[in-house]
């Protein structure tokens, strides 16, 4: 044996993260602790002018994930979604790429092509959709990538990433919801409606690809399987050792409702990317919807290693039956 042979020594690369306080940028921080050595991060708060005065030249690539979340129809709050949402992202880009960062990673949303469609109305967005954001939320994240991007040369990356719905344990929104309702409710609307979902793990992963292999362009992360509504809240359902009985008794009454309620679209509409616009060259989805939505409900409970551990035990107990019920040649 070469007792001589060397070791390549791997140079970590430096990330910074906008917004102290964003989820996802706590969470991909958090995600990449598995991948020891191969990252290092600063964070930077937007909030005030501070941030103008920090050299940017160290880092590598700037994770974009700043900016306001929620959507809001208050026509007072338009004039501050285009000052976060988009102005202030491309000045952060322009001072990125003027001080040698090599990549710069937007996060954008599905919400650029609008709202989900009507109860039992399709809507699938393919790669010839066109973006048509409905509300000054989707319009400042789709002016903020067009700026962006006007940026994008041999020496400046720029990634923006579109995901649906992204859930996972402390995240807010629509998700939360669900497990209300599945905590509270023995009985649940069986409406069949599909919409794309991410979870915070696969959509981590996702980052970290990007940032390995230098990506530059829009991408569209989802996890492997659609999500049906009832089957969602069913599964949160279960993590909590309930059972949710499912009945297409109100169907009717929840298609008349969707005329009026907009809340009954935003539930039960359907919303999806065709799954080829979201395969990658290397796999990203690490959790099957199943065990996110168990390994989201479990964390809080009983803590992580438990819920990983949890979640383990439940994949080899559902293989072993599968094995068990295949015909076994004499």
């Amino acid at each position: 044996m070469n007792e001589n042979k060397t070791t390549s020594v791997i140079t970590p690369k430096k990330i910074l993260i906008t917004g102290l306080h964003s989820y996802i940028g706590k969470s991909f921080q958090y995600w990449c602790l598995r991948y020891l050595g191969r990252y290092t991060f600063g964070s930077i708060d937007l909030r005030d002018d501070s941030w103008k005065e920090k050299s940017f030249s160290e880092y590598d690539a700037i994770l974009y994930v700043a900016g306001i979340a929620h959507v809001s129809a208050d026509p007072k709050m338009e004039a501050l979604y285009y000052k976060v949402n988009r102005d202030l992202a491309i000045e952060t880009a322009n001072k990125a790429k003027n001080e040698g960062v090599k990549q710069f990673i937007f996060m954008s949303s599905i919400i650029v092509y609008g709202d989900s469609s009507d109860i039992n109305k399709k809507k699938i967005i393919n790669e010839n959709t066109v973006p048509h954001p409905t509300n000054f939320y989707g319009n400042s994240k789709l002016q903020a990538e067009q700026g962006i991007f006007a940026l994008q040369g041999d020496s400046f990356n720029v990634v923006a990433l579109r995901p649906p719905m992204i859930y996972g344990n402390g995240s807010k929104g629509n998700y939360n919801r669900l497990v209300q309702m599945a905590q509270k409710l023995p009985v649940f609307p069986n409406v069949e409606n599909e919409r794309s979902m991410l979870h915070i793990d696969n959509l981590c992963e996702f980052i970290s690809l990007m940032i390995e292999n230098e990506e530059h362009g829009v991408f569209y992360p989802q996890n492997t399987e659609y999500v049906k509504t009832s089957e969602m809240v069913r599964l949160i359902a279960e993590a909590y050792g309930k059972r949710v009985r499912l009945t297409k008794l109100a169907n009717p009454l929840l298609s008349l409702l969707a005329k009026r309620v907009s809340m009954v679209n935003k539930a039960f509409g359907n919303l999806v990317y065709e799954k080829s616009m979201s395969i990658y060259k290397e796999n990203y989805c690490v959790r099957s919807l199943e065990e996110s939505v168990l390994l989201t409900e479990l964390v809080d409970a009983i803590g992580e290693v438990a819920a990983t551990k949890e979640v383990t035990k439940k994949k080899v107990t559902k293989k072993k039956k599968v094995i068990s019920t295949k015909e076994v040649p004499m």
